[in-house]
């Protein structure tokens, strides 16, 4: 990273400025490095601000590798870097749940009835599993996930 103060190794400006220097960081780095630099982004002593900038990141690298092969391994990598900070547990826990429904790996009803709303519509945008959808359009969490979820069903029985 650049702009690093003698501190530490974190950027001396402010957290606005230190968040968008984390974010290009993050959109940069090298796969061999992403660790790494996640680990450092989260030491960072303005808690909230460094998680969010993880999870964007978590988010466009996940949306990236959602179908990759390599995705388990990464997201185990990332698992052990959070540690237990339960927000971002929770978003890698949801992007795995969606590559099991893409990937048509085992998932239950349980595991999306009660996901997240950022989840439930993210996933009524992408999925393409009727029992997912059925289910989203069942048992959503809001009414839009319930209405777009009929939506998709459908559109695709036209």
């Amino acid at each position: 990273m650049t702009g690093r103060n003698d501190t530490g190794g974190l950027p001396a400006d402010d957290e606005h400025q230190r968040f968008a220097r984390y974010l290009q960081d993050l959109a940069q780095v090298r796969e061999e490095n992403e660790a790494d630099l996640v680990s450092v982004v989260l030491r960072d002593p303005d808690a909230t601000m460094a998680q969010s900038a993880v999870v964007r990141h978590l988010d466009n690298r996940a949306a990236r590798l959602l179908t990759y092969a390599g995705f388990p391994d990464w997201a185990q990598g990332m698992a052990t870097v959070i540690g237990e900070r339960e927000f971002l547990i929770r978003r890698l826990r949801e992007w795995t749940l969606l590559r099991s429904i893409t990937m048509g790996d085992p998932w239950t009803p349980e595991d999306l009835a009660t996901s997240s709303d950022w989840f439930q519509r993210n996933a009524v945008e992408t999925l393409t599993s009727p029992a997912a959808l059925t289910l989203l359009a069942s048992e959503g969490r809001t009414r839009r996930v319930r209405a777009a979820a009929s939506h998709r069903i459908a559109q695709r029985q036209q």
